[in-house]
């Protein structure tokens, strides 16, 4: 995250010394969101990376079990519909709980099924209730299935992303 501000803070200091284009603009927004969203992942997932590096670092460790649990109630979300996008089968579950340590593909899909209800929160103007039934509920862009069952492999994953996208610039698919 200290590096995304060192660039944000260079990024505004350019500005103020020209006349912001709307390239630049951009740019910051961009930049603003990126912090945000990191932060806001760090809070679901009761985590503290500062930047991408430690955050890569603390998935590549594997989360303490403890993540899982204060991402299922940071949600709402349920324990079945997160086991199965984290690709976790119940007996697997249970020895992870035991051993209070999740492998690096768990914990990046963790990571990337918390950046997507960032999103989809976003999306729903901060309601999370609102964003975790509709990432629960089928959808018609998925030809009915839901938009976290889509999202058990990071090809789906990247596929909701874009239909948020496209949500949020008024494009309904």
């Amino acid at each position: 995250m200290a590096s995304l501000r060192f660039r944000y803070s260079r990024t505004i200091m350019a500005l103020k010394r020209s006349k912001p284009s709307k390239q630049a603009e951009s740019a910051v927004k961009d930049l603003k969101t990126a912090i945000s969203e990191r932060a806001q992942i760090n809070k679901l997932l009761g985590i503290t990376a500062r930047d991408t590096r430690s955050l890569m670092n603390k998935i590549e460790k594997g989360f303490a079990f403890d993540a899982f649990r204060y991402f299922q109630k940071s949600t709402g979300l349920q324990d079945p519909d997160l086991k199965e996008v984290i690709g976790i089968k119940p007996r697997t579950f249970d020895r992870r709980k035991t051993a209070n340590r999740f492998t690096t593909a768990e914990s990046d899909r963790l990571v990337s099924i918390a950046r997507i209800f960032v999103k989809a929160t976003t999306l729903f103007e901060g309601d999370k209730d609102a964003a975790g039934t509709w990432l629960t509920s089928p959808s018609r862009a998925f030809g009915n299935v839901t938009p976290l069952e889509m999202a058990r492999t990071e090809t789906g994953t990247r596929e909701v992303e874009k239909l948020i996208g496209r949500l949020e610039h008024g494009v309904f698919t």
